[in-house]
């Protein structure tokens, strides 16, 4: 095993919802069966915020201007391996969900909904950082 951990990046995307509120999107990954935020590994020479921008991109289908940065999240995945994952809060832009081999669902729901549906305690603990980076943002 190795010291060195797996690097990823990803976001906790968000929007207003036509009520003014704030949602978040979550999508389902049937490989590992859970609900997580839009993720994946860097690439060869690629950078964390290219990385985040390209998983959105790829997993959620929409373009995100990306906020502030949130805590890195730290854990030992399936394999064994150290991962670190480096997250921003990210609005959506636009775009249209595409289901693919990597994630089949994509769910726009208000914080309280999304912090019950999401699998891993490590995700949640996104929430509130991300919830005070979107108080922050610009409209």
């Amino acid at each position: 095993m190795t010291d060195t951990p797996v690097l990823a990046a990803g976001c906790v995307l968000w929007r207003r919802s036509p009520s003014g509120g704030i949602e978040l999107a979550l999508v389902f990954r049937p490989k590992w069966h859970d609900w997580s935020w839009p993720k994946g590994k860097l690439k060869r020479g690629e950078e964390a915020r290219a990385a985040a921008l390209r998983e959105v991109r790829e997993e959620t289908g929409h373009t995100c201007r990306l906020g502030p940065r949130l805590p890195t999240a730290r854990y030992v995945d399936h394999t064994g391996r150290g991962k670190e994952v480096a997250y921003w809060a990210a609005e959506s832009t636009g775009g249209a969900f595409v289901p693919n081999d990597e994630v089949t669902e994509l769910l726009w729901l208000p914080p309280a909904e999304a912090h019950d549906r999401l699998t891993h305690p490590r995700d949640r603990d996104l929430i509130p950082p991300a919830l005070t980076a979107i108080g922050t943002a610009p409209r």
